[in-house]
């Protein structure tokens, strides 16, 4: 969701059926589809004369260095110089990656953003000073400037976190070399991709229904969940088969990736790499390490899905690739129209302020809706125009999915409506580990709506797999890698070596965990234990345990809201306007929801055996 320039810019100053015929009324008909880029730049020539102004506003910037620390006043003028260029930056990002995605085909749109990057490049450098600078000026002279100028209580946040990061800042020698080690420490990710993507000869495999498909990782997503069982395990076969040929090779380049996380956290005096990677935004490392043992005392519930699973599928015995067979299907069409009513009665228990909003933002052309020659693929939220609103780009295809994605990236959307309005342009950002939260409670709130409003038995226990579903992936699976990669850079802490071989040991050790293989559950073959050389994410280390959280999060907020708890709803929506006007764990925890306690995580265990409970019901009866 969140676009690179946006974190540089927060970084450098730390800084249907089933819906009611009054939500059809009030939905606005025939939605826009697609969004108005012209509320930015009215014109390419506009914005190509904004980038020019901007580019030419930067030598100025280093006029400041060496003024920071005279007085608050300077300090003050400052921070607002770069504060306006970061402001305007972000609106040229924005437009330039929206034209870029809308049709990637177009050259100009290309070179467009690549200028862009190379401006926020060259806004970095003139900007560099900064940090450097408030650190030498010190804590107790700072909060005398903040205390001394009401201008300065915008930046407050920001210069106190740079402030709490100098123990971790090198001199200039030593973050130069940190500097200059980034291509070195980037090469595993990089030769890795390449692997993936280009050089691996992927196998093709003859299908029960005459079909020859290529199994890459394309041709896997979309052949997992076929519903002859042999096609199935062929395809696993194939495309872990091919993976287990190279997972020397992949183990090599994870292995590079896990040492460089290692000497940059040394290098930076963190006492561990989890540590190292999820102290920006000042993430404890209880909160990863209780999401780990939470999930774990879990497992029971996840099991208890899985016997259900094989029932309903009516298998003599559970395999790997039996994971992603629908239980349930559904061949409903929805129209655009219909997903923005359905989300629209969903979020009801938000309130009307809520409603309201979202109702206005469906009626404007925010949004890209519909796939088309040369689109960007999958689904997004902009937020970075903070004197506009945000975009939102997404490719409706008229299944449930795409209501879904509707429901979700409009929550972002309505996270960042609520944070520009309530908060300054330098505090209204937020980091992924709020993010999420806001998206996946507008999914909740649909999935729940949709099951209590359900017209057949069929629809209920469809509705009723997805929302189980999104738990299994999304907390449960997401989980299980957080524990691979603690446990894989908690190896390497002490020394030992990590290759394909002892990665898939590790790997391997923990699906059958988490599938209850020991209990029979489901029967995992060793040949799966490669699957974490298929894994991207953990090239970007600790990165995916916040989708769990996340989720978690949203499950303990939602069960109050849709209770009718109007504090909790309060509370929840007060969460949103804080935006990055504090860390999000401490956000999380003045709403009093501490995401190092077990309650967040037993919170989404809770619901999932809830929603257990009617599925059972209902196959059952």
């Amino acid at each position: 969701m969140r676009k690179a320039l946006v974190g540089l810019v927060v970084t450098l100053l730390a800084t249907s059926s089933f819906v009611t015929a009054e939500a059809q009324t009030d939905a606005a008909q025939k939605a826009p589809v697609v969004w108005d880029l012209t509320e930015l730049y009215p014109t390419d020539s506009v914005w190509d004369a904004e980038s020019k102004a901007v580019a030419a506003a930067l030598p100025g910037l280093v006029a400041y260095k060496g003024t920071l620390g005279k007085d608050p006043a300077s300090l003050a003028k400052a921070l607002r110089a770069v504060s306006d260029l970061q402001r305007r930056l972000a609106r040229l990002e924005t437009y330039a990656s929206l034209k870029r995605d809308e049709d990637t085909r177009v050259a100009a749109n290309q070179e467009r953003l690549q200028r862009l990057q190379l401006l926020a490049t060259d806004f970095g450098r003139a900007t560099a000073f900064i940090n450097p600078e408030i650190v030498s000026i010190g804590q107790t002279k700072i909060d005398q400037f903040i205390a001394a100028d009401p201008d300065l209580k915008v930046f407050a946040f920001g210069l106190h976190d740079i402030l709490r990061k100098a123990p971790h800042t090198l001199g200039e020698e030593g973050e130069g070399v940190l500097a200059g080690s980034t291509t070195a420490t980037a090469a595993p990710q990089t030769i890795y991709t390449l692997l993936a993507n280009s050089d691996l000869p992927w196998p093709t495999v003859a299908l029960s229904d005459g079909r020859q498909v290529r199994i890459d990782s394309q041709g896997y997503t979309g052949t997992r969940d076929l519903p002859n069982r042999d096609d199935r395990k062929k395809v696993f076969e194939a495309f872990f088969g091919k993976w287990t040929e190279y997972k020397s090779s992949i183990g090599a380049s994870l292995d590079g990736n896990v040492e460089g996380t290692i000497f940059n956290a040394k290098a930076r005096h963190y006492p561990t790499a989890l540590s190292y990677a999820i102290a920006e935004h000042n993430i404890p490392d209880q909160v990863y390490r209780t999401l780990v043992d939470e999930a774990n005392k879990g497992l029971p519930t996840l099991h208890r899905y899985f016997a259900l699973r094989k029932k309903m599928l009516g298998l003599p015995d559970l395999r790997y690739y039996d994971m992603y067979v629908p239980l349930v299907k559904s061949d409903r069409k929805y129209t655009v129209d219909e997903a923005e009513a359905m989300t629209l009665t969903a979020v009801a228990p938000l309130g009307q302020d809520y409603v309201d909003m979202l109702k206005a933002g469906f009626a404007k052309s925010w949004m890209h809706a519909l796939p088309q020659p040369g689109k960007k693929s999958g689904a997004y939220m902009n937020p970075s125009a903070y004197d506009v609103h945000p975009y939102v780009l997404a490719n409706f295809t008229g299944n449930y999915d795409s209501v879904t994605t509707i429901a979700h990236e409009w929550g972002h959307a309505m996270h960042s409506v609520l944070a520009n309005k309530a908060q300054p342009f330098e505090t209204a950002d937020y980091p992924i580990f709020l993010a999420e939260i806001a998206s996946t409670n507008n999914e909740m709130l649909l999935q729940d709506n949709l099951i209590a409003n359900a017209k057949t038995k069929e629809d209920k226990l469809f509705f009723l797999n997805q929302a189980i579903e999104t738990i299994r992936t999304t907390f449960f699976r997401q989980t299980m890698f957080a524990e691979f990669e603690l446990k894989a850079h908690e190896a390497a802490e002490k020394g030992e070596a990590l290759s394909g071989d002892s990665l898939t040991k590790i790997y391997l050790d923990l699906l059958k965990r988490y599938h209850g293989d020991a209990q029979g559950t489901v029967k995992i073959d060793d040949l799966y234990g490669v699957e974490w050389a298929y894994i991207p994410h953990f090239y970007t280390d600790f990165y995916v345990y916040q989708y769990a959280t996340c989720l978690s999060a949203a499950a303990y907020f939602s069960h109050g809201i849709e209770g009718g708890d109007t504090k909790q709803r309060d509370t929840y929506l007060n969460v949103l306007k804080s935006g990055g006007s504090d860390y999000p764990y401490d956000i999380l925890k003045k709403a009093g929801l501490d995401m190092a306690s077990p309650a967040p995580y037993q919170a989404i265990v809770a619901r999932m055996n809830m929603l257990l409970d009617q599925m059972e019901k209902l196959t059952n009866g």
